[in-house]
């Protein structure tokens, strides 16, 4: 049997809020100026598809900690001279890159982030950073009891160190926190560690197309459909 679940840590991009989404409804009046052709979703695609290896490089140490918010910002210039749109101003370049800082929720995020926080301490356990998860929280109408992950830990996920300080924030072990996620990687390294875990599908994260994590690759503890389908599992468990 399980041990008691005291604490849930969320991964919030993708799992929480609709990233993909959200920066295709924004990106076009920024960008229209500059290019009535551009195709948002293409944009939004590629500067996600640098969001991995931005952070790689801090977990190899071939740079210092450096927060999400710079790392997106540095993969921005390229995207935008990739489709033709070096003549951006710095000035809205800046404005573009807080995009990531208005993030919608998904339908259920903000009411099922509430009923899960009956079950236990809701934390965000993200790679970004505490100002840009504040920001998405404020934006979302997403009710955290902390925020911890990558700016907390000064590491990236998969890193060991991010879970385990999860735990440690809140003075309990590892089985007693429960890893929320709808990427199977994540859930993947947090269960290595002791951590339970729960599978939330998003099968239009990253649009109509998408063939990753459409459904669980690992034994997980539950798999549902949305939050408010773990609050209830949850409540029935207990």
């Amino acid at each position: 049997m399980s041990a008691p679940v005291e604490v849930l840590v969320f991964d919030v991009f993708g799992t929480v809020v609709d990233w993909r989404g959200s920066l295709i409804r924004q990106l076009a009046g920024h960008l229209a100026p500059y290019s009535i052709e551009v195709d948002a979703g293409a944009f939004a695609d590629a500067w996600r598809a640098l969001y991995q290896p931005s952070m790689e490089a801090v977990r190899s140490g071939a740079r210092p900690w450096t927060p999400l918010d710079t790392l997106y910002r540095e993969s921005l210039d390229h995207v935008l001279d990739r489709f033709g749109l070096d003549r951006v101003p710095l000035a809205v370049r800046d404005e573009i890159n807080l995009i990531w800082h208005r993030l919608d929720g998904w339908p259920d995020a903000a009411v099922g982030l509430a009923e899960l926080r009956r079950h236990g301490f809701c934390c965000a356990l993200s790679n970004g950073n505490l100002r840009l998860m504040a920001d998405v929280a404020r934006h979302a109408g997403l009710v955290w009891d902390q925020i911890l992950g990558a700016e907390w830990s000064k590491a990236y996920k998969p890193q060991p160190q991010v879970y385990l300080d999860a735990a440690k924030a809140f003075l309990v072990p590892p089985e007693r926190v429960l890893m929320v996620a709808a990427h199977n990687s994540d859930l993947e390294a947090a269960q290595a560690l002791g951590l339970q875990t729960a599978f939330v599908r998003r099968p239009t994260e990253h649009g109509p197309t998408q063939t990753t994590d459409l459904e669980p690759t690992g034994t997980w503890g539950w798999v549902v459909d949305d939050l408010h389908g773990l609050a209830h599992s949850l409540a029935v468990a207990t």
